[in-house]
């Protein structure tokens, strides 16, 4: 029996693209409220926490926003249909379901759809497991 493509589900989003974000998304639901609301000067004094710490100028916050609000409606779309593949809301049979419905509710406050899903990072990378994808190529460069 010939093996199948990947998923049998072209994305419109580079795997590559996505793996960035799950990484972002990771970075930004590690964060904990704040045990300082206005954080010493010096990292070594605070036990570095404030990597950790949820601020309002936070770069992770930044630069997982950016990624998404960098992606073109496809891309978008497909990030969006992947988070709900990989929360459990379709499955892969039901991909182009998926996708009219997020083309459907697709507004330009996807970021701060996406980025209010507690688990982001493991819904894109479950979403990406059930089409056959994996970041295990992507993680190589990046850790």
């Amino acid at each position: 029996m010939a093996e199948e493509e990947p998923a049998g589900v072209e994305l419109n989003i580079s795997i590559e693209k996505v793996c960035f974000i799950i990484v972002k998304a990771r970075e930004f639901d590690a964060k904990v409220d704040p045990v300082e609301p206005d954080p010493g000067s010096n990292p070594a004094d605070s036990g570095e926490r404030e990597v950790l710490e949820d601020y309002a100028d936070d770069p992770a916050v930044d630069e997982l926003r950016t990624a998404i609000n960098g992606l073109n409606d496809d891309e978008t779309v497909d990030l969006i249909a992947l988070a709900w593949l990989g929360r459990g809301d379709f499955d892969k049979a039901e991909w182009k379901e998926a996708r009219a419905l997020a083309v459907e509710r697709h507004r330009h406050r996807s970021a701060a759809y996406l980025m209010g899903m507690p688990a982001l990072g493991d819904y894109l990378e479950e979403g990406l497991s059930v089409l056959g994808y994996s970041c295990e190529d992507y993680e190589i460069d990046r850790l």
